[in-house]
């Protein structure tokens, strides 16, 4: 995995390949700090949810099957949040607009190193995704997505009680929202 140097012979990664390799391969699929932090959170309020249950699509980060509901907690990275891509929208006859990937994201920043490949690997990311949202449309369940950005930065601890408010509101009272990003 080459960089290809920028313009003036420089490459714009300042870590060595085996470097890179290292960082990218430390990266958790699941158990991060947001996430745990979340559904500490949400235990608090009383819910009471499986973890990345294999068995649904997608194995979604939060499983309520009292609420029939489910929570992925997505890194604006990895799934490329506020990128314009042709595969940005999810379009459904649940859902009154198309949704998902919706807005700006201050997290997400293209690579600009290797191009080609980002691209094909957001947009698979992404294909994957809207797959998995339809699927489990299509058996009966509701949808939330959190996007990191929203619960990181400066009060980090009352952005993550906010959103399990929002999140709990939602498993409550919003049983007519079949899809809701947070």
């Amino acid at each position: 995995m080459e960089d290809e140097p920028e313009e003036g012979g420089r490459t714009s990664d300042t870590l060595t390949p085996e470097q890179r390799h290292k960082n990218m391969a430390a990266i958790r699929s699941t158990g991060g700090k947001l996430e745990v932090a979340l559904r500490s959170q949400l235990f608090r309020f009383g819910f009471r949810f499986r973890k990345n249950d294999k068995r649904l699509c997608g194995s979604p980060d939060i499983v309520f099957p009292h609420y029939k509901a489910v929570v992925f907690v997505n890194g604006c990275f990895w799934h490329a949040h506020g990128w314009k891509s042709g595969t940005s929208l999810l379009k459904s006859n649940l859902l009154e607009g198309p949704v998902l990937y919706s807005g700006r994201c201050s997290k997400f920043r293209m690579p600009s190193t290797n191009a080609e490949f980002w691209q094909k690997k957001f947009t698979r990311n992404r294909e994957r995704d809207i797959r998995d949202v339809q699927k489990l449309f299509a058996e009966g369940w509701r949808v939330g997505v959190v996007w990191e950005c929203s619960i990181t930065g400066r009060r980090r601890a009352e952005k993550i009680r906010t959103v399990a408010e929002k999140i709990s509101l939602w498993l409550e009272e919003g049983y007519a929202e079949p899809f809701r990003e947070f």
